[in-house]
C-alpha cells in the first residue's frame, strides 16, 4: 500500500445520480478524513450526475467508460486496460457495479492495483436477457476480487453466491447514514407540507428509483385500496382522512407509474416529487412509510424512514437486517393489497418521535464507519 498522504481510493459506479450506492458512498466520502483518505470515482457515462459537483469540490477526479453492453465487450476491456495502465497507484479499488466486476477488477489488479473490493448492494437481478448476463458474469466473481462486502446476507448470496457467504468469505458493511440528519423536526415537517399542498392529508412515502424491483405498481395498489376503504366508511369518523402518496426518485419506469395512477383514478392524490438532495427533510412530510419491494440489498431508505421516526410497512423479501426498530412490520407481497391497506389503518395512529440514535446504536451510523473504513484503505486488512 503506498504510505503517500491522503491515499486515493477508486469507486467504481453507474452514474454519480442519486441512487443507493451512490447515496452510501456519498455519505461515506463526507465523512472520511480527507486529508488521510480520497476518493476518485470511475462510472459509466460521460453525463454529468446530480452528486458531480460536489465530487470535485471534496477533491475528487470524476473519470467515464462506456457502459457494457455485450456488443462491447472488446472496446470495453480495452477501455478499462487504457484507465488502470494510466490510473494504478490507487491504495484500492472498489466496485459498486458487480455486474461487470468480474472484468474491471483482475485489469485493476494485473494493473498493479494491490486490494481490490467488490461490493454487494442488491439482491436480485434485472428480467430476461440482462439479468441472465448479470448472473453469468458473477458467476466466478469470489475468484476475481481480494475482499467482498455485503450489505445484507440475501445480498451476498445474490451476487457472491451461497457457499462463499456461509464459509464466512465475505464482509457485512451495514448501509450508513449520518443519523442526526434524519431526527423528527416538526418545524420542517411543516413546511415541507406547505409546499407540497399537503398540510392536512394523511401522507404515505416512498423513496426509491422507477425500477421493477421496487415494485411502484404494487405500491399505488395499496394506496388506491386505502383510499377506497375511506369511500367505504361513509359517514364514519375515519371518513374525514385524506390520503396522499408522496414518491421520491426518477426512474425508467416513471412513465408506466403515472399511467397507472390514471388508470386507477388516484393521479391528483399522488405527488411526484423526483429527486431531492435535502431527502431529510422529506421524511418528516410523510406519516407511514411503505416498501413493497421485489428484493433489496439493504435498502438505506428504510433505515433513513426508521432514523426519522416513521412507521414503515415493507415486503418480507427484503432482507432482516433492515428491521433495526420496532417502528418496521414486514408484510408477504402474497397478501393483497387490500390487507397491506388494512394494516396501515390499523396502525396508523401513534405518537411520532426520533429513532436516529437506536439507528446509530445498531451499527448504522457513517461517522463510526468511516473510521473503519479509513483504517482498512490504509491497510489493507479487515480487521
Amino acid at each position: 500500500m503506498t504510505t503517500e498522504k491522503p491515499i486515493r481510493v477508486l469507486h467504481v459506479l453507474g452514474t454519480t445520480n442519486l441512487g443507493g450506492a451512490e447515496s452510501r458512498v456519498m455519505e461515506l466520502y463526507r465523512s472520511i478524513d480527507r486529508e488521510r483518505v480520497q476518493f476518485d470515482f470511475l462510472i459509466h457515462t460521460q453525463k454529468e450526475g446530480h452528486y458531480s459537483a460536489e465530487i470535485r469540490a471534496l477533491g475528487a477526479n470524476i473519470y467515464s467508460v462506456p457502459r457494457f453492453n455485450v456488443k462491447n465487450y472488446p472496446a470495453y476491456r480495452s477501455a478499462l486496460n487504457r484507465f488502470f495502465e494510466k490510473h494504478h497507484d490507487y491504495a484500492a479499488v472498489q466496485g459498486h457495479m458487480t455486474s461487470t466486476a468480474s472484468i474491471y477488477l483482475p485489469i485493476a489488479k494485473k494493473a498493479g492495483i494491490s486490494v481490490t473490493i467488490a461490493h454487494a448492494r442488491s439482491a436480485g437481478v434485472d428480467r430476461g436477457i440482462k439479468g441472465a448476463l448479470t448472473r453469468y458474469l458473477r458467476r466466478n466473481l469470489p475468484e476475481k476480487t481480494d475482499f467482498m462486502f455485503t450489505c445484507s446476507r440475501l445480498a451476498g448470496i445474490s451476487v457472491f453466491g451461497k457457499k462463499a457467504v456461509e464459509e464466512g468469505k465475505t464482509v457485512f458493511l451495514p448501509n450508513a447514514i449520518d443519523c442526526g440528519n434524519f431526527a423528527y423536526n416538526p418545524e420542517m415537517r411543516k413546511k415541507i407540507r406547505e409546499e407540497l399542498g399537503i398540510a392536512d392529508q394523511y401522507v404515505i412515502g416512498h423513496v426509491g428509483r422507477f425500477h421493477y424491483a421496487k415494485n411502484h405498481e404494487y405500491l399505488l395498489r395499496v394506496f388506491a385500496a386505502l383510499c377506497q376503504a375511506k369511500a367505504d366508511a361513509g359517514d364514519h369518523h375515519k371518513a374525514r382522512i385524506e390520503y396522499r402518496l408522496l414518491l421520491l426518485g426518477e426512474g425508467e419506469r416513471m412513465e408506466l407509474v403515472r399511467q397507472q395512477a390514471k388508470d386507477l383514478g388516484i393521479e391528483e392524490l399522488i405527488c411526484f416529487a423526483g429527486n431531492k438532495g435535502n431527502v431529510y427533510d422529506y421524511y418528516q412530510a410523510m406519516d407511514y412509510f411503505v416498501y413493497p419491494s421485489r428484493y433489496e440489498g439493504l435498502p438505506g431508505t428504510v433505515v433513513e424512514a426508521q432514523a426519522s421516526g416513521l412507521r414503515c410497512l415493507i415486503s418480507d423479501s427484503i432482507c432482516e437486517e433492515v428491521g433495526i426498530t420496532d417502528l418496521l412490520h414486514t408484510m408477504s407481497l402474497e397478501k393483497t393489497p387490500k390487507e397491506w391497506a388494512d394494516y396501515i389503518i390499523k396502525t396508523r395512529d401513534y405518537d411520532r418521535v426520533s429513532y436516529w440514535e437506536e439507528v446509530k446504536k445498531a451499527g448504522f451510523d457513517v461517522t463510526a464507519q468511516a473510521g473503519k473504513m479509513m483504517e482498512f484503505y490504509e491497510t489493507g486488512n479487515w480487521v
